[in-house]
């Protein structure tokens, strides 16, 4: 028994343009403040996380002892929020906002994931200067993938992620100017 016709004569689309699950997405938003000390410093830069994500931050503590520095092997030296979904989307249009919808073009490695930071906190639209915090900038990491990036991260047979899934530099910059606005710097 044959195929239909309409089946058989059907042409496949074009990788990315119809398949819902080929689109590129981001897949977390991870913003982190280090100030390189436990105490005051750390906890005025969680607040100003608190402040710009809307969530809790959580305190990163440093892997190895460097005695110059006066940092101890499993002390609190920042603060980070990782964001998902919708509230990452949302945020990385603010911070891009507080960038002026710019992003060099070095900052994107060879998987398509990219990073940038903002000096100051103030940048952001509806945040006032508080002279008891002071200046506190912050890191963002993004990463984006397509659909099916869970079989890393799962508990029974992980493997290792396909190209097939990852983005590249090329399908990073489409994402980036069509979908939020972004100009790249040469």
């Amino acid at each position: 028994m044959s195929a239909p016709p309409s089946a058989v004569t059907a042409p496949r689309p074009a990788i990315g343009a119809a398949n819902a699950h080929r689109a590129i997405r981001v897949i977390k938003v991870v913003v982190n403040a280090g100030v390189g000390e436990s105490g005051e410093a750390r906890t005025k830069a969680a607040r100003v996380l608190q402040m710009v994500t809307h969530q809790k931050p959580i305190a990163t503590r440093s892997h190895s002892t460097n005695r110059d520095f006066g940092i101890r092997k499993g002390q609190e030296i920042g603060a980070k929020v990782t964001l998902r979904g919708a509230l990452a989307l949302d945020f990385l249009k603010r911070a891009f906002e507080a960038r002026d919808r710019q992003l060099d073009i070095d900052s994107i490695d060879r998987n398509g994931n990219f990073s940038f930071g903002i000096a100051d906190y103030t940048d952001f639209s509806g945040m006032k200067y508080d002279p008891q915090i002071g200046i506190h900038g912050m890191d963002i990491a993004v990463e984006l993938g397509r659909s099916g990036f869970r079989i890393r991260e799962r508990r029974q047979q992980p493997r290792p992620l396909p190209r097939t899934l990852r983005s590249n530099r090329e399908e990073t910059r489409a994402f980036l100017t069509q979908s939020l606005g972004v100009s790249l710097l040469e």
